[in-house]
């Protein structure tokens, strides 16, 4: 402002300062209307963020994000998969099939799968996929397929995350026509979806692979997606997707049996909830319901940098801090990586150079993974056929015949020998190494062993109390300690150095064989263990459980392979962890009575229970306490010792355990740091004051509460070791597991597609029911026929896609369901049919056929679950027809309408209604003729009459439930028109079933009869009148006239000259219509061109007279005029 040359601005008015009251109008809304829209629209926003609080279940290291790659045949499905894999682990897969996962960040995986062409792997896929990428042909639209997955992902739950990507855009030649495509297709698939969903492009393809920068924006786009609301079906069932197959059966099974029934091992992450440990129930879509037989956690084969990194901090090795090239890792079991394939059970190995069968080939010189591999190209042989032999041991010959001289060998077990033992050390047995078992010499967190449990057994003579124990280097070193005496001259170097291999089966079992472990955590897996009764488990901790003792120079060759069994233990053990007792002794000291009464009053409890104090031998006492025998106060005896303890201070004891209940209440409040399990929280809720809440508190606060839950469960799991944790949690998800499954049909193995996408989901126990499901149901708007009730239905319901027969029904004025032969259009219906019991509000998708050869949409209807139940409540209409044949006034005899008199019984006061509209009520079945009833009406009704009674008919759902097994080969059931038309049987014609003409005989009513005194009361403008037959007949029936002669031919000529006049004036009527037409269509084109050109003359007129007007005004003045 210094520098300014200019004149200076103007210095602004002192505002006056406001000094009266607040003016309120200043500060409100001028439109009230606004202020209602802004308040409402501002409300709304805040709570859609709001939902029902959700237990989140994502793990700490969550399994990989489901990609699901999804389109038309042709439209780049696997092109795109390559391209990402090449993105994310710089590998280059020939031929991806099967789950693709992949490290995309330092916590995050990806699983990419391509869905094939086939719409059972299209729903199976919807169920599972966490983030979809719909891939559209931009050249050819919208094809069938794509909008089938949109509907079926808005039936079983939409993902948070589909994306659409639009391929072959390098064939439109004009940037403009690619424009207005991509704004078409861009605007069709925003009112299938949501408005703003996103839509990526990609151009052509360069050397079998999409352009890396279009590639890495969508990579991108996808490592920093946050993970959306869980869907409540995935929420709430443990799940798996499996990337890896093998079939386990033994090989003599198959060659016995090529269908017998296989067992197989499936591998992939676990997803949703936790697996059961034991038992789990489990659905694989085109396979069936199956039970798991055994599950196992294996090691991550795609881990995480971070899970790198935690693994490296426990282990104490340093870890990398970045996802380096080389880290970025990739696991594609089912596709050809690196030359490595698993196809099934098959593993196939490729190579460049191809492989050298000939084995005889002495001068090749071959690695030893060549040699392996050729080893592993010849003929299977069992075990003992092959001529080389068995070799069990790395530096042992081979054993090519096993010999059959019963003589060899030792004649008499071996006894262990221990060093030189003090003459005072008999309380040791020979067995005795001073061991629990062996698992507790290799424990850190057991108890140490020292020098006194060792024993003397490791001393040398030279050795005192208080001096070190020798150790021998190794157990080679220890010479003759377990064998037998040897003659100096047998003791060379080569012999000693294998002299302790001897006999290791009999050395096993002399020194662990009576061991047993006293761990506490094998005491547990004893005492969980379904398997044994708790006798068996506390003989097994006594030691005492009955083996039978195994001769080894007789036993098999299988012996070696054997779990040595346990033998009794000494009785005398100087390291017990529990004590020696006589158990007949305790048992019959705690049968008395008296004993078990003293023994409760040792407790706290037993005062609280009651508000009296108990004398030992159980007489109630005084309320002073002054009795000597009062143990409710503290005094007891110990039986074990006999040490007496005497009461203490009333009052102290009261105030002692005063101060520690409120000690606790504060550490529990303390430790409470939300608050709700506080006294003010609890009254709360009893009171059932919600407005302690503000706005938002109640949500917070039940996200909070259910936060905090999860991290007491958390910090309770993590307390056990693995074994516990998992047979008490389950196998968690994150985990990737192998599941053994049994008893599967062999088709399974022969049929197996690894481009078939394979879900294992478990169900729970409700779900393994079955029973009536009742649906509400609507048919698709885009299928072309209706649906007809008990016409099989292919329903796609939870994990399980089974075929059943729905009948369909509407709720008839909220009294009765009304069974509907058709699906009503446009609009919903119930449904029921016989499947497996599901939870209410789960979606689910119906077709007819799975096939593709229907050329139309194959999607017929969807629909929510209602409720499910064991019975239903379906009526249809039943009309029961008669006629009477005997009618007094009122009253009629009703006939054909029942057979017995006890369906008149039930039926009696039911209405009854004729044709013609008369009502009337069942009374009594009559005696006599079997069936007929009597009836009263309104009015007299008429012989000719009907009588129909209205009624309903209960009817019942099939009880068919078909599981579509495709896995296996599966046909499903088929319409009574499909087989005859297969079969090429005719349709038989039924005679009741066929039209027949309608003959309606005229009916002739008797001429109404008014009697004379009626009718002379009549007034004279209703008197009727009636004409007596004449006798004579009339002039006009006296005069005919017959024509004939002449006058009859030239009648005859003017009528042929009449017909052929008026035919000429048709056709000259007809031709000109025709010239009016072309005269009318003349005349309306002049008249369209002289409304245009007086339209055009118009527009010329007010152009040049506004021109006028315009000039006439500014000419006009009223002011100076510009220059």
């Amino acid at each position: 402002m210094e520098d300014q040359k200019n004149r200076p601005h103007r210095a602004p008015k002192e505002k006056k300062k406001h000094t009266g009251d607040r003016n309120p109008k200043a500060f409100s809304f001028a439109n009230p209307g606004r202020l209602a829209k802004s308040a409402a629209r501002s409300h709304d926003i805040k709570e859609k963020r709001l939902h029902v609080p959700q237990i989140d279940r994502i793990p700490e290291e969550p399994p990989p994000r489901l990609v699901a790659i999804v389109g038309p045949p042709g439209v780049g499905k696997t092109t795109l998969l390559k391209s990402l894999v090449k993105r994310y682990a710089k590998e280059t897969l020939s031929d991806p099939q099967g789950p693709i996962t992949v490290v995309t960040s330092k916590r995050q995986r990806l699983t990419l799968v391509e869905c094939p062409n086939e719409l059972e792997a299209m729903v199976d896929i919807s169920k599972v996929a966490d983030i979809v990428l719909l891939m559209i042909d931009g050249g050819f639209g919208f094809e069938m397929e794509t909008m089938e997955f949109l509907n079926i992902l808005a039936s079983s739950g939409m993902p948070g995350n589909v994306f659409g990507i639009l391929t072959h855009l390098d064939l439109f030649r004009k940037p403009q026509t690619l424009k207005d495509a991509k704004k078409r297709l861009k605007n069709r698939f925003w009112s299938e979806l949501y408005q703003g969903a996103h839509l990526f492009y990609l151009s052509g393809v360069i050397n079998g692979r999409y352009p890396d920068r279009e590639i890495h924006n969508l990579s991108r786009f996808i490592s920093v997606m946050k993970n959306p609301r869980p869907l409540v079906w995935r929420n709430s069932h443990p799940y798996t997707i499996i990337d890896s197959f093998r079939d386990v059966t033994h090989p003599t099974k198959i060659e016995e049996d090529s269908k017998c029934d296989r067992t197989i091992v499936l591998s992939g992450y676990l997803r949703g909830t936790n697996f059961a440990a034991e038992g789990q129930r489990v659905h694989i879509p085109g396979l069936g319901d199956c039970s798991i037989s055994s599950m196992e956690s294996l090691p991550d084969p795609c881990p995480t940098p971070y899970m790198d990194q935690a693994i490296a901090k426990a282990t104490g090795k340093t870890g990398r801090r970045r996802l380096d090239e080389k880290e970025k890792k990739l696991h594609a079991p089912m596709s050809d990586k690196s030359g490595l394939k698993i196809d099934g059970d098959t593993i196939w190995i490729t190579r460049e150079k191809g492989f050298n069968f000939d084995k005889d080939a002495e001068d090749e010189e071959r690695g030893e993974g060549e040699e392996l591999i050729v080893s592993l190209q010849g003929e299977r042989k069992l075990l003992g056929e092959t001529e080389e032999g068995v070799r069990l041991f790395s530096g042992g010959e081979a054993i090519k015949q096993v010999s059959t001289d019963k003589d060899t060998g030792r004649k008499q077990q071996r006894s262990a020998r221990f060093v030189e033992r003090d003459a005072d050390s008999d309380e040791e047995s020979p067995d005795d190494e001073g061991f629990v078992s062996g698992d507790d010499a290799e424990s850190d967190d057991e108890e140490e062993i020292t020098e006194d449990k060792l024993g003397k057994a490791f001393r040398t003579s030279g050795d005192k109390e208080g001096e070190d124990i020798a150790f021998a280097d190794s157990d080679s070193d220890l010479g003759s300690i377990s064998g037998d005496e040897l003659d100096p001259e047998d003791s060379d170097d080569e012999d000693s150095a294998v002299r302790w291999k001897a006999n290791m089966l009999e050395t096993a079992q002399k020194l662990h064989g009576k061991k047993r472990s006293y761990r506490t955590g094998d005491l547990a897996k004893l005492m969980y263990d379904e398997s044994l009764t708790p006798a068996e488990v506390l003989n097994r901790w006594r030691g005492e459980v009955e083996e039978e003792e195994e001769n080894i120079e007789d036993s098999d060759d299988e012996t070696f392979f054997k779990k040595s069994g346990r033998e009794k233990e000494d009785e005398h053990f100087e390291d017990r962890a529990i004590p020696i007792l006589d158990y007949d002794a305790l048992e019959e000291k705690w049968s008395i009575a008296d004993n078990i009464e003293a023994l409760r009053q040792r407790f706290a409890i037993s005062d609280l229970l009651k508000d009296k104090t108990t004398n030992g031998d159980g007489s109630e006492g005084s309320d002073d306490g002054e009795d000597e025998n009062d143990e409710g106060d503290g005094e007891f005896q110990d039986l074990e010792t006999g040490e007496e303890h005497k009461a203490d201070d009333i009052e102290a004891e009261r105030e002692k355990n005063a101060r520690r209940k409120e000690e606790l209440k504060l550490r529990f409040e303390v430790e409470d740091a939300e608050g709700f399990n506080n006294d003010k929280a609890i009254a709360r809720k009893e009171g059932g004051e919600e407005e302690e809440f503000g706005e938002d508190d109640w949500y917070d606060a039940q996200k909070a509460q259910i936060q905090k839950q999860l991290n007491i469960n958390k910090a309770e799991f993590e307390a056990l070791d693995d074994n516990q944790r998992v047979s008490v949690e389950g196998f968690r998800a994150g985990m990737y597991a192998k599941i053994v499954i049994g008893g599967v049909a062999s088709e399974f193995v022969t049929r197996f597609n690894p481009g078939m996408p394979i879900i294992v989901g478990g169900i729970s126990a409700t779900e393994d029911r079955f029973g009536f499901v009742q649906v509400r149901i609507k048919r698709h708007r885009w299928h072309k026929k209706i649906l007809k009730t008990n016409d099989p239905l292919i329903f796609s319901l939870g994990w399980r896609r089974f075929q059943t027969l729905p009948v369909y029904s509407i709720s008839d004025s909220r009294t009765r369901n009304r069974m509907l032969k058709y699906t009503p259009e446009h609009m919903h219906c119930f449904g029921t049919f016989y499947g497996p019991l599901i939870a209410p509000n789960t979606g689910f998708s119906c077709y007819q056929s799975f096939s593709s050869k229907n050329p139309g949409f194959r999607i017929a209807a969807t629909g929510t679950v209602l409720n499910v139940d064991e019975s239903t409540e379906i009526v249809k209409k039943l009309k029961l027809t008669g006629t009477p044949y005997k009618i007094f006034k009122n009253t009629a005899f009703i006939r054909d309408m029942f057979t017995t008199p006890l369906e008149i019984a039930k039926f009696e006061g039911a209405s009854i209604k004729t044709v013609s509209g008369i009502r009337g009520q069942i009374k009594r079945a009559l005696s006599k003729p079997e069936g007929h009833f009597r009836a009263t009406f309104e009015d007299k009704i008429l012989m000719s009459d009907i009588v129909f009674l209205r009624a309903w008919y209960p009817v019942k759902p099939h009880r068919f439930y078909n599981p579509v097994t495709n896995l296996i080969g599966w046909e499903g059931m088929r319409l009574t028109g499909e087989v005859r038309r297969d079969q090429n049987i005719p349709t038989p014609q039924q005679k009741n079933s066929l039209y027949k003409p309608v003959e309606r005989a005229t009916r002739h009513f008797n001429p109404l009869r008014v009697p004379r005194a009626l009718a002379a009361e009549l007034p004279y403008k209703s008197q009727i009148v009636q004409t007596k037959k004449q006798s004579k007949q009339t002039y006009m029936q006296k005069r005919a006239v017959v024509v004939g002669g002449e006058e009859k031919k030239a009648r005859d000529l003017m009528q042929k000259i009449m017909t052929v006049r008026n035919e000429k004036v048709a056709k000259r009527r007809v031709a000109k219509e025709e010239k009016r037409k072309e005269y009318r269509k003349k005349v309306a084109e002049n008249e369209e061109m002289r409304g245009e050109r007086e339209k055009k003359e118009k527009q010329e007129y007010w152009r040049k007279e506004g021109k006028k007007r315009r000039a006439d005004t500014d000419g006009a003045g009223g002011g100076k005029r510009r220059r």
